[in-house]
C-alpha cells in the first residue's frame, strides 16, 4: 500500500514538473501572441488575453513603406541558408581527414580549432570593419553593406566547433564501408561522397539548422556591415520598430517577430527526424 502511495505520488511530483517546464516554455510566446494582438501596440497594462484583439499589427508590418519586413526577412533566409550550406559543406571536407588519417599535428589542429573557437567573432568587430572598408576600395561586391561581406564573416566562425560534432559522428561510422568500397575500386573522394556523407546526414542536417539559426538571429555583426535599410537583414530590421518608441510599438515589433520565427520552425519540422540522432549518434563511438 505504501509503495503504490509513493508511485503515485512520484508520478504526480512528475507530471507537475512537467507541466511547470511546459508553462515556462510556452509562456514568452503566448505573452509575445497576446501582445501581438493587442491594437494598443504598448506593453502597458498587458493582458493573456487582450481586449479588442485585432490583426491590425500583422497588417500593418506587411503593407508599412518605412519598413520592408518581408525584404528583412527573405535577406536572412537567403543569407542564413547560403551560409549554412557552405558551412556545412567545409565541415565536412575539414572533419573527415581528423577523423580518418594520421598525420603529424592531427591533436594539435584539433585543438587548435577549439582554442580559436574560443574568441568570439566580436572580438574582431573593428578588424572586420576595416578589413571590408578596405575590401570595396577594389571590389565593391564584397564590401561594406553586402550580403556576400557578410557571409563570409559568418562562414570564418563557424568550422570549429561544427568540426569537433562532425568529427565525433564520423568516428562512429566502421571504416570497413570505406574499405569495402577501396576494394571495388572506388577512390578516396568518392567513398567519402557516396559513403560517408549519405550515412552522415543527421549530423549534417543538426549542422544545417544550428547553423541558420545562428546567422538568422545574429544581430551585432549584421548591424556593423550593413547600413542600408534594403540591406538590413530580419534581426537588424526588427531593432528599427522599437528603436525610436518602443512602448508605443510593441504589438508591430511582437507580430514580426512571431512571422519571423516561422522559416525555424518549418526548418525543424523538415528536418526533425535526423535531429536527435544527429545530436546523440557521436556521444558513443560504436
Amino acid at each position: 500500500m505504501n509503495n503504490n502511495y509513493e508511485s503515485t505520488t512520484i508520478r504526480l511530483l512528475r507530471h507537475l514538473i512537467i507541466l511547470l517546464v511546459i508553462a515556462f516554455v510556452f509562456f514568452p510566446i503566448i505573452w509575445t501572441l497576446s501582445a501581438s494582438l493587442n491594437p494598443a501596440n504598448t506593453i502597458v497594462g498587458q493582458k493573456i488575453i487582450p481586449d479588442n484583439a485585432s490583426l491590425v499589427h500583422y497588417k500593418e508590418i506587411f503593407t508599412s513603406d518605412t519598413h520592408p519586413f518581408m525584404l528583412w526577412m527573405w535577406n536572412s533566409i537567403k543569407i542564413s541558408l547560403i551560409t549554412a550550406f557552405f558551412s556545412v559543406a567545409m565541415t565536412a571536407l575539414a572533419a573527415y581527414p581528423f577523423s580518418r588519417f594520421h598525420f603529424t599535428g592531427r591533436r594539435k589542429g584539433l585543438f587548435m580549432i577549439l582554442l580559436i573557437q574560443i574568441f568570439p567573432q566580436m572580438l574582431a568587430m573593428v578588424a572586420i570593419y576595416l578589413l571590408f572598408l578596405n575590401i570595396q576600395n577594389y571590389i565593391p561586391s564584397i564590401g561594406l553593406n553586402t550580403h556576400t561581406a557578410l557571409v563570409l564573416t559568418y562562414l570564418g566562425g563557424s568550422i570549429g566547433v561544427n568540426t569537433w560534432l562532425m568529427k565525433g559522428y564520423l568516428d562512429t561510422i566502421p571504416r570497413s564501408l570505406e574499405e569495402a568500397a577501396y576494394i571495388d575500386g572506388a577512390s578516396r573522394f568518392q567513398a567519402f561522397f557516396q559513403i560517408i556523407l549519405p550515412l552522415a546526414r543527421p549530423i549534417l542536417s543538426v549542422l544545417f539548422v544550428l547553423q541558420f539559426i545562428r546567422t538568422y538571429s545574429e544581430y551585432i555583426l549584421a548591424s556593423i556591415l550593413l547600413n542600408s535599410t534594403g540591406k538590413f537583414t530580419l534581426a537588424v530590421g526588427l531593432q528599427m520598430f522599437i528603436s525610436d518608441m518602443y512602448g508605443k510599438r510593441m504589438g508591430v515589433f511582437s507580430a514580426a517577430a512571431l512571422i519571423g520565427a516561422v522559416p525555424i520552425v518549418v526548418l525543424f519540422m523538415i528536418f526533425q527526424d535526423y535531429i536527435v540522432h544527429g545530436l546523440t549518434g557521436g556521444g558513443v563511438k560504436e
